[in-house]
C-alpha cells in the first residue's frame, strides 16, 4: 500500500447466503480525497462501506484501511476512522453537547481534551449557538451536523458518511458538502456514499456500483466524457409521442425523460442530427428544438446502468 493511498480495496466480495451483495470490487482512495460512491439503493453500496470499518467481515477478497488489513485488524479500523451511517443514533433527551460528551467518552476521550474537542468540533459544524439547545428539537440539518461532529471528534485520518443527506432539504445538503469540503482540505480522507447526482459532482473521483459490481470509475468529468456518441436534447410538444418515435431510430442508443426535453445518446455517426431530424418530421412529432449538448452525470449514470444490465456478471472464480 503506497503512502498516499488511504483505502485499498482488492476483489472485495460479500455473500448472504445465494445472495451476492458485494461482487469483486476493487479501488484505491487517495489520501485528502473525496472518494464518492455512486449508486442506486441496493446496489451495495452500505455493505462494502461495513466491510471497510470493520463492522463486516468479507466472504472473499480484502484490503487496507489506513494500512490495517480490514480482515486482520477490523477491530483495530474503528479507532482511526469515522463513521456516520444513515441512521446515525442520537439521544433525543440529551442537549448537544451532552450528546457529543457521551459519543466522545466512547472514543477514549475525557477531561480538558474531551471539552476542547466538543467545541471544535460544534464550532466547525456551527452548532456553538446550540450547545444547550435539546437534541429533540433540532431540524433534520442541524441533526445532521451533529451526528457529523460527533462522528469527528476523536480527529479520525479517514471518515465513512453513508448516505449522510438522505432526507434533508437541498439547502441543508449543500451546506453539508461545504463541511465535507473543509475536512478534505484539512487532510481528512472522506469516502461518501450518495445516490444524488448533483452531490457526486462535489468528488474528486467516483466508483458507480450497480448489482454489487463496480460498472465505472474516474473523475464526474472523465466519466462523462467517455460516453460513447453524441448527446441531443430534444424539447417536443408532447413527450409521449416524441419518444415512442425517437425509439424507433436505428441512431439512438438511449432515450430518457429530463423534465420537459427528452436526452437522446446517439451512435456518433455523421449525419446523426439530420436523421434525428428528418425522422421526427415524418413521425409528425412537433418540437421546439433540437441541440447538441454535453453529457451530464445523470445521462453518464444511466449509460452505464444499462450497459451494466446488458453484461453477464462474470464467472466466479474458482
Amino acid at each position: 500500500m503506497k503512502a498516499e493511498t488511504a483505502i485499498e480495496v482488492r476483489e472485495l466480495t460479500r455473500d448472504f447466503g445465494a445472495f451476492r451483495a458485494v461482487d469483486r470490487v476493487s479501488f484505491q482512495v487517495r489520501r485528502g480525497q473525496i472518494f464518492g460512491f455512486l449508486g442506486p439503493n441496493g446496489a451495495g453500496k452500505s455493505t462494502t462501506i461495513r466491510m471497510l470499518n470493520g463492522l463486516l467481515l468479507p466472504t472473499s477478497g480484502g484490503g487496507l484501511v489506513g494500512g490495517l488489513d480490514i480482515v486482520k485488524d477490523h477491530a483495530r479500523i474503528k479507532q482511526i476512522i469515522g463513521y456516520m451511517s444513515q441512521r446515525f443514533s442520537l439521544y433525543d433527551d440529551l442537549t448537544v453537547r451532552e450528546n457529543l460528551t457521551f459519543f466522545g467518552g466512547v472514543y477514549g476521550l475525557g477531561g480538558a481534551r474531551l471539552r476542547q474537542r466538543c467545541q471544535e468540533a460544534l464550532g466547525l459544524v456551527d452548532l456553538l449557538d446550540r450547545q444547550d439547545q435539546p437534541t429533540r428539537t433540532l431540524a433534520g440539518g442541524l441533526r445532521q451536523r451533529l451526528a457529523l461532529a460527533s462522528a469527528i471528534l476523536h480527529e479520525p485520518s479517514i471518515l465513512f458518511l453513508d448516505e449522510p443527506t438522505s432526507g434533508v432539504d437541498p439547502n441543508s445538503r449543500r451546506n453539508f458538502w461545504d463541511l465535507i469540503g473543509a475536512m478534505a482540505q484539512r487532510g481528512v480522507t472522506v469516502l461518501v456514499t450518495t445516490h444524488y447526482l448533483d452531490e457526486a459532482e462535489y468528488c474528486d473521483h467516483l466508483v458507480l456500483i450497480y448489482q454489487g459490481r463496480l460498472v465505472a470509475q474516474g473523475t464526474p468529468l472523465e466519466l462523462k466524457r467517455a460516453l460513447p456518441g453524441r448527446v441531443y436534447r430534444l424539447r417536443p410538444d408532447d413527450l409521449g409521442q416524441a419518444l415512442e418515435a425517437v425509439q424507433g431510430i436505428a441512431q439512438v442508443r438511449e432515450a430518457n425523460i429530463f423534465g420537459d426535453s427528452l436526452h437522446l445518446s446517439v451512435a456518433d455517426l455523421h449525419g446523426a442530427e439530420a436523421a434525428l431530424r428528418q425522422a421526427l418530421i415524418q413521425g409528425g412529432v412537433s418540437f421546439q428544438r433540437l441541440e447538441k449538448i454535453e453529457p451530464s452525470l445523470e445521462d453518464a449514470f444511466i449509460s452505464y446502468i444499462e450497459a451494466a444490465r446488458e453484461t453477464p456478471a462474470p464467472a466466479a472464480k474458482e
